[in-house]
């Protein structure tokens, strides 16, 4: 069905410049330009240190203090104080300000999205965000610098200023339960769009990966740009390989 040339087509296919509800798909591979890691990549932070999975294992977390301790360090230290939006954001802000983006679904917690200049109503988080700190007893909320500002302050583990349960970043961890009404967001979506583009996720992890399959069965083209194969390649009208802070402003030119 596809065109797995791997290259953006010149001209750019007619169906893709006319859409005006493109749904947006981002994972790991769009924030790797700001000098955020992947995870299964090659070089990802869990196929080098398998170790570093439990840190983001809610069972681990909730048990282990030293698990804990270990993460609020690596919170501390984590690239997203320090990265910069890219070319492939910019591109999806633009996207926005063109009025074609039906909605801005990531699995990145990095809040790039929405640093870039995307409106945080269009960016639906399926993996939640870094950018907070959640008690996994009584919900409170409250912001991740906050929390970080006791760590610095010599508090290893802090724990919620109301009910003294376990902080977490608000993430979704392995293990844990994804937020059904963010999820039913993703795939309303989905299924109500002219282009779905899937870009920088390997498409691996469910029920994510299934956003394409709603948006393809409900007419929709389908678009994959992604460094490594996936195994939603044959079902794409378009699949694009090569960089992605390269390809997106090309792709999706007003």
């Amino acid at each position: 069905m596809g065109n797995v040339t791997g290259a953006v087509p010149e001209p750019l296919p007619d169906w893709l410049t006319a859409a005006r509800q493109i749904t947006v798909l981002t994972g790991a591979g769009v924030s790797t330009d700001s000098g955020i890691p992947d995870f299964r990549g090659p070089q990802g932070v869990w196929t080098r240190d398998p170790e570093a999975e439990k840190l983001s294992t809610l069972q681990y977390y909730v048990a282990d203090p030293d698990v804990r301790r270990r993460a609020w360090q690596e919170r501390l230290h984590h690239a997203a104080w320090t990265a910069e939006p890219n070319a492939g954001h910019a591109a999806l802000v633009d996207l926005e300000r063109q009025g074609r983006l039906r909605a801005l679904v990531t699995q990145n917690i990095d809040g790039l999205h929405q640093q870039a200049g995307n409106s945080p109503a269009r960016v639906i988080e399926v993996h939640g965000t870094v950018h907070q700190v959640v008690c996994l007893s009584c919900g409170d909320r409250m912001s991740m610098r906050s929390a970080l500002d006791r760590v610095e302050a010599g508090d290893p583990d802090p724990a919620c200023g109301i009910c003294g349960g376990i902080l977490k970043s608000a993430t979704i961890s392995f293990g844990q339960a994804l937020d059904g009404a963010v999820i039913e967001a993703a795939f309303d979506a989905a299924g109500d769009c002219d282009v779905f583009l899937a870009v920088g996720t390997s498409l691996t992890v469910h029920p994510v990966a299934g956003l394409v399959d709603v948006a393809a069965r409900a007419g929709a083209r389908v678009v994959v740009v992604n460094a490594q194969p996936t195994r939603y390649d044959d079902l794409a009208d378009l699949v694009v390989r090569e960089p992605i802070s390269e390809v997106l402003p090309r792709l999706l030119a007003g």
